[in-house]
């Protein structure tokens, strides 16, 4: 899906272009089963995985999207963040964290919604009217494949809904408190279900009456697709950003180290909530395109393993890639990007390697802030996402983390996750998810090579890196002290 930025930190996505790539997904998939002579009265029901955060408002009388999708990365709302946190009890960013699990950022829903209502005429003038729909991209897939605006179901699980900062996490419901605060009217907001359960039927094509009866935000999707069922296990997917989840059961864990807390997933609408705490990274395979597209570094994204490969060190160079600040644990969107401790002899080999270093401290801060907020040691980590096919990634991770990395045979564990969803909803039941009943799946385990000493100096150095790409973005300084400027630090 092509992504258009209209200024820089806006980036945006065509609702229409979003589902014309579903369609094509489909066609595609009849095609292959064809071609197994696979008849496609077989498909059972259908799933749905998608990014989370992601907003859009769109018109039920006419099914139009009333502006583009604004991508989770998107940053136009750090002045409504700086407004909304301003008239929070002691400009607390996390004033809503106990009933939401998130602070107040850019990367959730609500606060791309407000800028939405604020200017975009048409927004204003649908949700006046009464035809203004709000969802996060699976309820605009839902509502379009169910038909529509004729009688498409307006509806969201409940791992999305918990990314938007609208939504209680302990009484799994829209809360009226949150959607005051951001002045949010209730009725343009999807009914919540669980992540298992049908949603609807298919309104047309071949697949007409297939019942729709999975939907999980992707990275929940990833964490049941890895099958961490279990408290304590973790996952981490590797794709344009970085994001670590791990399973604290059915009782919210508020964090104490930086961490959200999110739902990770609820299979079937009498079965309880299980909860996670995650880490976000803003940017691991982006910094991949970053270096293709704008530095002309690495011809294509396999370039990079050779490259980095070929230097073998980073030679004392580090980069620190805060293109949309720091996310997870620091949350300052004032950091942007740096790359240090340059010399004469650094060249793109050094480079390539400190970029995808710089994917497994950032992944290292968060491991530590969970060992933290848990108190207990990850005794290893699942993989998976694109960046996984990097063996030397995956060798750099297990080594910085001291800690065995763990990728499965089907990196594709999100669209699993959404399948298993789909296949283990009441009414479908073509299998069944209890822990007995799951396949054991084969994997590839990378053990740690370097020792501990090693690893522990390059970490320190990297923390050292982050602090002087912090508080970079101030428009003005934080303090004056004896007529002398001074910034403050963190």
């Amino acid at each position: 899906i092509s992504q258009s930025f209209p200024k820089e930190g806006w980036v945006e996505a065509d609702p229409k272009e979003i589902m014309q790539s579903v369609y094509q997904v489909m066609e595609r998939t009849w095609e292959k089963l064809h071609q197994l002579r696979v008849d496609i009265s077989r498909i059972k029901a259908i799933g749905v995985t998608n990014q989370r955060e992601t907003t859009l408002v769109w018109d039920r009388e006419t099914g139009e999207p009333l502006y583009n999708a604004i991508v989770w990365l998107d940053l136009r709302t750090q002045s409504t963040v700086e407004r909304l946190i301003s008239k929070a009890p002691g400009r607390n960013k996390n004033h809503l964290k106990h009933k939401t699990g998130l602070p107040i950022s850019t990367y959730f829903s609500a606060v791309k919604l407000r800028w939405l209502l604020d200017n975009v005429d048409e927004v204003k003038q649908a949700v006046v009217s009464g035809r203004a729909m709000f969802g996060t991209v699976d309820s605009w897939i839902i509502w379009c494949l169910t038909g529509g605006r004729n009688g498409g179901v307006h509806c969201t699980d409940v791992t999305n809904a918990s990314r938007t900062m609208l939504f209680n996490i302990h009484s799994l419901s829209w809360d009226n408190e949150l959607c005051r605060y951001f002045d949010v009217p209730m009725e343009i907001l999807p009914r919540v279900r669980s992540s298992s359960e049908i949603y609807g039927y298919m309104s047309a094509g071949p697949l007409a009456g297939v019942p729709i009866s999975g939907c999980l935000g992707d990275q929940s999707a990833a964490l049941v697709g890895q099958m961490c069922f279990s408290k304590g296990q973790a996952k981490n997917t590797y794709g344009t950003g970085c994001f670590l989840l791990r399973n604290t059961g059915t009782k919210p864990l508020m964090s104490e180290h930086g961490l959200l807390t999110t739902v990770a997933y609820k299979l079937g609408k009498n079965q309880p909530a299980h909860y996670a705490l995650e880490g976000s990274v803003a940017i691991a395979g982006a910094v991949v395109r970053w270096l293709r597209d704008n530095m002309g570094i690495v011809q294509s994204s396999d370039d990079i393993e050779k490259l980095a490969a070929a230097a073998g060190t980073s030679y004392g160079c580090y980069f620190v890639p805060a293109f949309s600040g720091l996310y997870a644990p620091y949350w300052e969107p004032s950091a942007r990007g740096i790359i240090c401790g340059l010399t004469q002899f650094t060249n793109r080999n050094h480079l390539a390697f400190a970029a995808l270093e710089a994917v497994c401290f950032q992944t290292r801060e968060i491991v530590d802030a969970m060992n933290l907020d848990s108190g207990v040691e990850l005794s290893q980590l699942q993989v998976d996402g694109g960046m996984t096919s990097n063996r030397l990634l995956m060798q750099l991770q297990a080594d910085i983390l001291c800690t065995a990395v763990v990728k499965p045979s089907m990196p594709e564990t999100t669209a699993l996750g959404a399948a298993m969803a789909a296949g283990a909803a009441e009414g479908v039941e073509v299998w069944n998810l209890s822990p007995e009943q799951l396949p054991l799946v084969s994997v590839e385990t990378y053990e740690p090579q370097i020792n501990i000493e090693e690893s522990e100096y390059r970490f320190a150095r990297w923390k050292k890196a982050v602090q002087k790409a912090m508080n970079w973005e101030t428009t003005e300084p934080s303090c004056q002290d004896n007529g002398e400027l001074c910034t403050e630090e963190f």
